[in-house]
């Protein structure tokens, strides 16, 4: 965790609280919600609403969440390495839980389901607050940047990443899905996931090793056992084939001579002509 990174970490915190604080408190932030949920965006600029209406799906869970996870999954396979994969499942675990703690626990309704004008529209049973959409578009994409090998790489996904984080967001407004503070939550969200990944590296690590134990584990107990083992020591004749063996034969003057039986070496030597 470099300096920097922790003091954006420590700066985004700041914010997020503020943010939060600004919303229960109902201040200016409740009354700027309600001037551009009444001002109606998708009704000034109807022309861009399909174009912004499928673009938002890069902000949705399931499709960036598989499209994602099929190139970290290329990565992990050509580098040999589960940290990609491990990553963005660190990732977005942890932005699941915290983010739908937050709008679980504030209960915070919609644009579109809204009951009193200037109000904050809390515990009422909604989900809204902070903006999934911006916060998930925020980690998945900004995670390829966090994993980039080279600086070029991270420097041209960060842009990208950012584009497409902002845009989802303004984009939820524009279709009056989210208040503006839902979505300024929901940067908020997803950047304090991704400077904290750091802290997360170890769990990583821990988790990358024991699965690859246990990959190796399962692949040596499916190996075959051999049946072969090697001779006992001080046994060299029995490894041999022995091959017939020689008549006693009888030598004038020198009695009987028991020959010994021949290996398969010996069998195949020419014979010696002295």
């Amino acid at each position: 965790m470099s300096r920097v990174r922790l003091g954006l970490f420590s700066v985004t915190v700041a914010l997020y609280l503020a943010i939060v604080v600004a919303v229960l408190g109902t201040t200016w932030l409740v009354q700027l919600d309600w001037q551009v949920m009444l001002f109606r965006p998708y009704k000034q600029w109807p022309a861009v609403h399909g174009f912004l209406d499928a673009f938002v799906v890069l902000g949705q869970r399931g499709p960036t969440a598989v499209l994602v996870a099929a190139w970290l999954g290329w990565r992990s396979w050509r580098q040999r390495t589960l940290r990609p994969l491990l990553a963005l499942g660190f990732a977005l675990l942890t932005l699941n839980a915290s983010v739908g703690a937050v709008k679980i626990g504030l209960g915070r309704l919609g644009p579109h389901y809204a009951t009193e004008i200037g109000s904050a529209e809390l515990w009422s049973g909604g989900d809204i607050f902070p903006s999934g959409h911006t916060a998930n578009a925020v980690v998945t994409w900004g995670i390829l940047a966090y994993l980039a090998t080279t600086p070029r790489a991270r420097r041209w996904l960060s842009v990208i990443g950012a584009v497409f984080a902002l845009g989802v967001g303004a984009t939820t407004v524009y279709l009056g899905t989210h208040w503006v503070s839902d979505v300024l939550l929901g940067w908020a969200a997803g950047l304090l996931i991704l400077l904290g990944l750091p802290w997360g590296e170890p769990a990583i690590a821990r988790v990358e090793a024991f699965l690859l134990a246990l990959r190796d584990r399962f692949m040596t107990a499916g190996a075959p056992v051999s049946s072969s083992s090697p001779s006992p020591a001080g046994q060299p004749v029995s490894t041999r084939k022995l091959v017939g063996s020689r008549v006693p034969a009888q030598e004038p003057g020198n009695g009987a001579r028991t020959a010994l039986p021949r290996t398969a070496d010996e069998a195949h030597a020419p014979a010696s002509r002295y």
